[in-house]
């Protein structure tokens, strides 16, 4: 298991630098994304306390046969519906929608974990589950989510709230195909090999997903500077 450990070290320290650069971050993006903004460092910031858990080898039962690593999953209920969150927040859509696409979101993780503890038809059906909820949030996110953002965001807007959306929807993708080649499904991908994939898918949706929405504000505030700057001058 000492591979294991290495994968979930390379974790951690991926998610301290990540949330050390976002926290930095805050410091510089507009005053009036600030709130907004912490959640953005929330979710690699959750993410240490579960890969520092993990190097001590904590949070680890045997279900269906396999290790199945629950704080990894307790890292996913928190994180990812935060995730939606903020992408429901940056598109101004209603209340409803927000709950309806972090709820769903948080059903995906409540199912793919009790699929992963489970074994044989029952552990593919609380899969089959799970992708239906993630369908559900997909569909939110490019429906009814996305018409709002259209509505209420300038185009730079829209536009960074499409390459985040596309960003989690993409990588997030991946996810349910390790968790069918590996030991929770089809076995054909060992735990080791399956540990480093999900380190990396990890820290690159958390850490790159706030990377992305720093960038473009701290580019729109220079564009609106400078624009400022172009009408003082005129």
């Amino acid at each position: 298991m000492t591979t294991i450990t290495t994968w979930f070290t390379l974790g951690l320290l991926g998610e301290l630098l990540g949330t050390a650069l976002l926290a930095y971050g805050y410091t510089l993006v507009p005053e009036r994304t600030r709130r907004r903004y912490l959640l953005l460092v929330a979710i690699p910031g959750i993410a240490i306390v579960a890969y520092l858990l993990l190097v001590l080898g904590v949070g680890a039962i045997d279900g269906g046969g396999h290790t199945v690593y629950v704080v990894r999953y307790v890292d996913w209920l928190l994180t990812t519906p935060i995730n939606v969150l903020y992408l429901g927040l940056l598109a101004h859509a209603n209340r409803e929608t927000i709950g309806k696409l972090v709820g769903l979101q948080a059903l995906t993780i409540v199912f793919g974990f009790a699929g992963a503890v489970a074994s044989g038809a029952l552990a593919y059906a609380l899969f089959v589950l799970g992708a239906v909820s993630f369908a559900g949030v997909v569909r939110l996110l490019y429906g009814d989510v996305g018409d709002a953002a259209v509505v209420a965001l300038s185009d730079v807007g829209a536009s960074l709230y499409r390459t985040l959306r596309n960003f989690v929807v993409v990588l997030w993708s991946v996810y349910p195909v390790v968790w069918l080649l590996g030991a929770s499904g089809v076995g054909l991908m060992d735990v080791e090999t399956a540990s480093l994939v999900i380190v990396y898918l990890d820290v690159v949706t958390k850490v790159g997903f706030g990377t992305i929405a720093l960038h473009a504000w701290l580019t729109m505030e220079t564009v609106t500077a400078t624009d400022r700057t172009a009408v003082t001058a005129d």
